[in-house]
């Protein structure tokens, strides 16, 4: 075989610890779950599809306008579903000259809420490196919310490029709250997969180079519950406003026909002052409070007309069934109240229509109120406003700093309905309080939240970081590189993978040995030299790669040539000694031989039943403000290695230098150490004797679990896959 000499020339120093060179940005952010487009994005069609959806389009937009930023790609999901348009299947959409949203396949084709995407993560990651590929590296990876954040910074650490994350919401302060209102952790787990979501959410923090926040109190008493919470990383950026569409109305204004069929169709009186709520259908949004407050109010029902925006809806039966509860509680409370002739709720306002339903709100002197429970920030406040509309809003999050900044309303208790109800009267019965507010409004939004501001103050930020980076690993020149003559490739672990059965391990042997279209390689936990000693053992084929000490060590063909790319990750972060410090003490885990140490591994035999569990050895790890992966396989052995390496990203590392496509490897492992490399575009083997910490992977895409054991297992999945001849994949999980 011709890999071996894949990076003997490198010389490791070579762009290590150098600035990176000033030229135009290329920017790359990450938003995978909802619906996005460049035009009239559909917001408020469910809870996936909000606020975040408008702060990436706007984000991406105001920074192509910079002559520092060369070109923005805003990466989603492609969706092909004839429940939603043919817009979300388009691969490529520019949003301006220089920013474009490219969707990429992966996971079911048909749309998928934010829970349901977290088994096809992998999938993204192995689709958007050949993307990368032919595209171009980004100079900074950009990941929005834990899904984001995780598949981001998987992206940051393999390529070595800095990781910026915003959270936009956090799955800690979500979880508590909702486990005081409903105490079944079990039913909120299946819901909103918590765990996941929070490690997920710890991995980023971990990963990021910086973390964008809305808000004081999101800095201070959110991102504060978790492990990886460096002050230090955290910037306070405000998400702006777009000036160019929300603003006063201008003399003369008048209501453009879909609100106007609002006022027929809906109010006796359509000359009264508006109160206006615009929200999703969430019960987090505290819609049925506002209800009972002007239900309840004789003067507000006297004075004011009520208008409850709330999304996009066709047939309510054919919501989820969240939503279905939200419009229920509604139209139960109209009735109950009598409010019809007083109160309009629209199924649904053309997307170009909305800053003139703020506009409408304004002329006839009303009032925006958001009774949310909670409120990370609040973009329809600044909405409202920037077209001089006066804003109710709950004490909590982002309005506290809206109103601190522009002082153009009050803060309410949102489950205090006397408290909602005194504020209205104040904003809707004092004319001098009102035109205070209003004037305030416009000024103090155009002075803190403009997209102008928070990109300029975001530059300045993401320039010094790539400044001060170094240059990606995977683009580091080599004078010499052959590439593998082979065209697919199978990786196995060694122990209880390979061995175990003689017989199935001589056809395997066989197999492998009259098959010269198909490549070998090896991944294990061993060190290079008790690996290379049990190959010879076992009377295996040389090699073409072998990928050693739990994915920290990857070595090529005859001469075992270092992979020193590769090599320059490990150091990263890297603190052995401290973490041998604050381990060894731990109950229940006792240091493994020396011989089964290395230098970018520290092993462990652990007992169980007397140890911390593996989130509380992580939680240990990251209090001591210790960097690791830890990685637990056969229920008894535990492995500490550096946050760069791991089979997961040492495997598309390699096939990245050599060119693979994914599907064309077949890789097979038996316990926990092997779990990264089976996840993913690769096609993945679980033999029969696996551990049970595999059991997880069940269900998974391409993750076919054998009915035989050992190398019998594996010789199973050849065949499965149809490996020698014509790949096919049964379990793609495309559907």
């Amino acid at each position: 075989m011709n890999a071996d000499e894949s990076d003997e020339a490198e010389n490791p120093m070579e762009n290590a610890g150098v600035a990176q060179p000033s030229h135009p940005l290329k920017i790359a952010l990450i938003s995978l779950h909802g619906l996005i487009r460049a035009h009239n994005p559909e917001l408020g069609r469910d809870a996936d599809t909000g606020g975040q959806i408008k702060y990436v389009l706007e984000m991406a937009r105001e920074l192509a306008t910079r002559p520092e930023v060369g070109e923005v790609e805003l990466l989603t999901r492609q969706i092909i579903d004839p429940r939603v348009s043919d817009d979300y299947a388009q691969l490529e959409e520019p949003i301006s000259d220089k920013a474009k949203i490219v969707r990429i396949p992966f996971g079911p084709k048909r749309y998928l809420r934010k829970e349901s995407l977290w088994p096809y993560l992998e999938m993204f990651i192995d689709q958007t490196l050949p993307h990368f590929k032919r595209n171009g590296l980004p100079d900074v990876i950009h990941g929005h919310y834990a899904d984001a954040g995780y598949a981001g910074a998987q992206l940051a650490r393999l390529l070595r490029i800095p990781f910026v994350f915003t959270g936009h919401s956090l799955g800690r302060v979500k979880r508590e709250r909702l486990s005081i209102e409903n105490g079944d952790e079990d039913i909120l787990e299946k819901k909103y997969r918590f765990t996941t979501r929070c490690e997920s959410e710890e991995f980023a923090l971990e990963t990021a180079t910086m973390v964008i926040t809305s808000t004081n109190q999101e800095v201070k008493e959110q991102y504060e519950l978790y492990d990886h919470y460096v002050p230090a990383r955290m910037e306070i950026i405000p998400p702006g406003v777009d000036l160019s569409s929300f603003s006063p109305p201008p003399a003369g204004w008048r209501p453009p026909e879909s609100i106007a069929e609002v006022e027929r169709r809906f109010f006796c009186e359509p000359n009264k002052p508006v109160i206006l709520a615009m929200a999703r259908a969430d019960e987090r949004k505290n819609l049925d409070m506002m209800l009972h407050v002007y239900g309840q109010s004789d003067r507000l029902r006297e004075m004011t007309n009520l208008a409850l925006i709330v999304g996009t809806r066709e047939d309510i039966r054919g919501l989820p069934k969240a939503q279905q509860v939200v419009f229920e509680k509604i139209l139960y409370l109209i009735d109950y109240y009598d409010l019809y002739g007083k109160i309009a709720y629209p199924k649904a306002i053309p997307q170009e229509d909305v800053p003139e339903i703020y506009r409408w709100a304004t002329v006839s002197k009303g009032v925006f109120v958001n009774p949310a429970l909670t409120e990370p920030f609040g973009l329809t406040l600044l909405e409202a406003g920037a077209t001089g509309l006066p804003i109710i809003a709950p004490n909590d999050g982002g309005p506290r700093d809206i109103i601190a900044n522009c002082r153009n309303g009050v803060l309410i208790d949102p489950m205090d309905a006397g408290d909602i109800e005194k504020a209205l009267l104040r904003a809707l019965t004092d004319p001098d309080q009102w035109e205070e507010w209003s004037t305030n409004g416009l000024q103090g939004t155009r002075a803190h939240y403009s997209w102008t501001q928070h990109v300029t103050r975001y530059l300045r930020d993401i320039k010094d970081i790539h400044e001060h980076s170094t240059a990606p690993s995977l683009t580091i020149s080599t004078r010499k590189r052959r590439l593998p003559s082979f065209d697919r490739l199978i990786i196995t672990d060694l122990d209880n993978t390979l061995t175990g059965d003689d017989e199935a391990l001589e056809r395997f042997i066989d197999l492998i040995s009259h098959n010269k279209h198909v490549g070998f390689g090896i991944a294990t936990g061993r060190r290079l030299d008790s690996a290379m000693e049990l190959i010879e053992d076992l009377k295996l084929p040389r090699p073409d790669l072998i990928d050693t000490d739990v994915g920290t060590q990857i070595h090529y063909g005859e001469h075992l040539t270092p992979d020193r790319s590769w090599r320059l990750n490990m150091g990263f972060a890297w603190q052995p000694d401290e973490i041998r410090r604050v381990l060894d003490s731990i109950p229940g885990l006792y240091p493994q031989a020396e011989e089964k140490q290395s230098e970018f591994k520290i092993s462990y035999e652990m007992d169980p039943t007397v140890s911390p569990s593996i989130p509380a050895l992580k939680k240990i790890l990251r209090e001591a403000g210790l960097r690791a992966k830890v990685i637990f396989s056969l229920g008894m052995y535990l492995d500490i290695i550096p946050v760069r390496g791991g089979s997961d990203l040492s495997m598309r590392h390699v096939l990245w230098k050599w060119g693979f496509a994914p599907e064309h490897v077949l890789v097979a492992g038996d316990c926990g150490n092997d779990a990264g490399m089976l996840l993913g575009r690769t096609l993945g083997v679980v033999v029969a004797n696996h551990s049970e910490e595999l059991n997880r992977l069940r269900g998974r895409p391409r993750v076919y679990f054998a009915q035989a054991a050992h190398a019998g297992g594996i010789l199973e999945g050849i065949e499965y896959y149809n490996f020698l001849d014509k790949i096919v994949i049964p379990n793609d999980g495309s559907e």
